[in-house]
């Protein structure tokens, strides 16, 4: 990661009076479906634009008439076994016990998805990376929320830029994490995978959640919401959170709102609405030098003056309609609104591309709208879903060099537009009562302009086109034992686009094969990988800048897990062990004047050898059934995550250790109504570091305990 990508974040803008009233205080002075075997068909068409709320609704509908469609899902989960692909499942009950103080540490506790914070912010999004990816920003993995995807096309500080801080906690459902490009129903940004996350589509009572903890830390959430069947039900929620942090010079504030409301217009017609607005505002300790970091020095404020905030808003609405027993349509559409700013200090550290000392402060203010169709026809033996989707983003980005937050110099002003659109079918066909096939492509036509607010600069645009074909196939070798493969092509716009637009996306042909076990409450399954990626941005020594042309491959084996022990208590982890290299990769020289880098055999930046999680959870036996980890008199969840040997970035051939963290976590009911959750992260106080770039080290938190009450109605 370069100086000025690894100093960059983003942010987002208001939307109509309520976001503005919700987000105000946050405004900087001087600135500007529970899917499980029992509901999910064995082979299952899936669909990004058909969420939880249709999931719900379809069920009550197929209540009363039993030839209605089978349940329909957002994506394949772990638990429809059915498909040949590998996908990582998270439960409300997960979620409600991982001690986790945001989305990214969320998912390293219970989806073993390999995480690195930049701790700089709520708004300046970390790196979530699945299969060696460096995914700097989490822009190598799409993100989609009830419907709508979350990357950010054409932005300036990172092509994709993925804020995970968008989703509001207490109304998620459920999450999964797809392994690998193997849906056709997913484009951009799904290169090593996707995250999907579904909300909640009703509820009854009201929720109040008060959270205390270390450094700090208080967060206020009220959900509250209705059920009344065919005629409708909604979730809605407020959210407003503070911390300290643990090192000085980084306190943050963030508020939340959620809105979803979905309603039966008739025996088959449904529609679903919804919004999530977020706004934040921080302040930035910057980072450390490696010296700083090994004597602990956690106390070294970078430049005082460096923070940020961010504002984003998402509104959406989704149709279904159902036709006789086979045929289901629906389309979602959507809008997106944002803002952000960032000023940011990279201190001069004696590596690559370290800072000089100055501080950078970026701006970036966007909006667009996308709408997503599809037609299923789910037969006795075929399911088939064919569909499109278009996609129109609009971004400014402004890039200065400051002296305390004064502005000294330009460095960039460009406006990107982009417009995209696809067309994908994606089918299964049950051949035997043991043998699936999946068949599967998408073709994407990206078209995007990058318009320089510098006189003089010419207006740039392109049109690139990506065909991803998938296909998969899965045997049942006994009841117990299946053998699955697919092959698969994703792609993602390459950083810089918003500047030149030439750039080609980078692609990647991925294959996997893999083993599933299922008996008696035991599911296991073990997977080998490979992705050959090409077009990864490469040195031109002539040209003395990037250029498309580089080349890597990431191998090696996922293995899961999860099982009871006794009546009381159940095991589960998630490992995958990984050899990512590049193959064909020159990197800029540290002298202006040498040669350059050429990395081809080296690890490939900021992805470790093995990434995993372990947890042992225990409950009473007559609440193991439960659906909700609330219902049971009590729960307690122990866990662990581990990462292996870590290549930094832009630090050719260097290797830092292993480590492991431990956490813990439990539920307690106090009464019918209220319960107090405790919990412990980094359990016994692990120094870590987080991010390394350049020798220079984001480090990670020391032990923090949090203690949550609910009360519920």
């Amino acid at each position: 990661m370069s100086t000025i990508r690894f100093a960059r974040a983003c942010a987002c803008a208001p939307v109509g009076v309520a976001f503005t009233l919700l987000l105000a205080p946050l405004r900087v002075h001087a600135q500007q479906p529970v899917v499980t075997a029992d509901t999910i068909p064995s082979a299952t068409v899936v669909s990004p634009q058909l969420d939880s709320a249709q999931l719900d609704s379809m069920r009550r509908y197929r209540a009363l008439h039993p030839t209605r469609l089978k349940v329909v899902t957002v994506t394949t989960t772990s638990a429809e076994r059915n498909a040949p692909s590998s996908a990582t499942h998270v439960s409300a009950q997960a979620i409600e016990l991982a001690p986790a103080a945001t989305p990214w540490e969320l998912l390293r506790q219970t989806a073993g998805v390999e995480v690195h914070q930049q701790g700089q912010g709520p708004g300046f999004a970390s790196d979530a990376s699945v299969r060696g990816f460096s995914s700097d920003h989490s822009t190598d993995l799409a993100l989609w929320i009830d419907g709508v995807p979350i990357n950010e096309p054409v932005n300036g500080h990172a092509e994709g830029y993925n804020d995970f801080s968008v989703i509001f906690p207490d109304a998620v459902r459920d999450i999964d994490v797809i392994k690998g490009p193997t849906s056709a129903l997913f484009g951009n940004f799904a290169l090593s995978g996707v995250v999907n996350v579904r909300t909640r589509e009703r509820m009854t009572g009201t929720q109040v959640s008060a959270t205390g903890g270390s450094f700090g830390r208080a967060d206020v959430s009220l959900l509250s919401g209705f059920d009344h069947g065919s005629d409708g039900g909604g979730v809605f929620g407020i959210r407003a959170r503070h911390e300290d942090g643990f090192r000085p010079d980084s306190r943050n504030d963030l508020v939340q709102g959620h809105a979803r409301v979905v309603h039966d217009l008739g025996s088959s017609v449904t529609i679903d609405g919804g919004a999530e607005l977020y706004g934040a505002r921080w302040k930035s300790p910057g980072y450390l030098s490696e010296d700083e970091f090994a004597t602990h020095q956690y106390d070294v404020v970078s430049n005082p003056s460096d923070g940020g905030f961010k504002q984003r808003a998402q509104e959406r609405v989704s149709v279904q309609v159902t036709h006789g027993p086979a045929v289901l349509w629906r389309t979602t559409a959507y809008a997106t609104q944002g803002r952000w700013q960032l000023f940011l200090t990279i201190p001069p550290a004696g590596g690559r591309f370290e800072g000089s000392g100055s501080q950078t402060e970026e701006e970036d203010r966007r909006y667009g709208f996308g709408l997503t169709s599809a037609l299923t026809y789910d037969g006795a033996i075929a399911h088939v879903t064919v569909g499109g989707e278009g996609r129109f983003d609009h971004s400014h980005y402004e890039n200065y060099f400051t002296t305390t937050r004064a502005r000294d110099s330009v460095d960039a002003l460009v406006t990107g537009r982009q417009l995209s659109g696809a067309l994908f079918v994606q089918s299964a066909f049950d051949v035997t009562s043991r043998l699936r096939f999946d068949l599967g492509a998408r073709y994407d036509a990206l078209d995007t302009w990058s318009l320089p607010g510098v006189a003089g600069e010419a207006t740039v645009s392109a049109t690139h086109g990506v065909l991803s074909p998938k296909a998969g196939a899965l045997f049942h070798v006994t009841p117990v034992l299946s053998l699955y493969g697919n092959v698969s092509r994703g792609f993602r716009s390459t950083d810089g686009v918003i500047v030149d637009p030439t750039l080609a996306p980078i692609t990647a042909w991925a294959y996997e094969a893999g083993a599933k076990v299922d008996r008696a409450g035991v599911s296991a399954s073990v997977a080998l990988f490979r992705m050959n990626v090409s077009n990864e941005e490469t040195f031109n020594p002539i040209a003395a800048g990037s250029v498309n042309g580089g080349a890597s491959r990431r191998q090696g084996v996922e293995l899961e897990l999860a099982a009871p022990v006794t009546d009381w208590t159940r095991v589960s982890g998630d490992w995958t062990f990984n050899d990512a290299r590049y193959t064909r990769e020159l990197s800029e020289p540290e002298d202006e004047s040498g040669p350059a880098v050429d990395l081809a055999g080296q690890r490939v930046y900021n992805t470790a050898r093995y990434v995993g999680t372990a947890a042992l959870d225990i409950a009473p036996p007559s609440t193991r059934s439960s659906t909700r980890a609330t219902d049971a008199r009590w729960r307690l969840r122990v866990s662990g995550n581990w990462v292996g040997p870590y290549s930094p970035f832009d630090e050719p051939g260097v290797v830092l250790g292993a480590y492991g963290l431990m956490h813990a976590g439990a539920i307690i009911p106090l009464t019918r109504q209220a319960s107090v959750d405790l919990g412990v992260r980094n359990l016994l106080d692990r120094a870590y570091p987080e991010v390394v770039a350049g020798h220079i080290v984001a480090p990670g938190e020391p032990r923090a305990f949090y203690v949550t009450l609910r009360w519920r109605t």
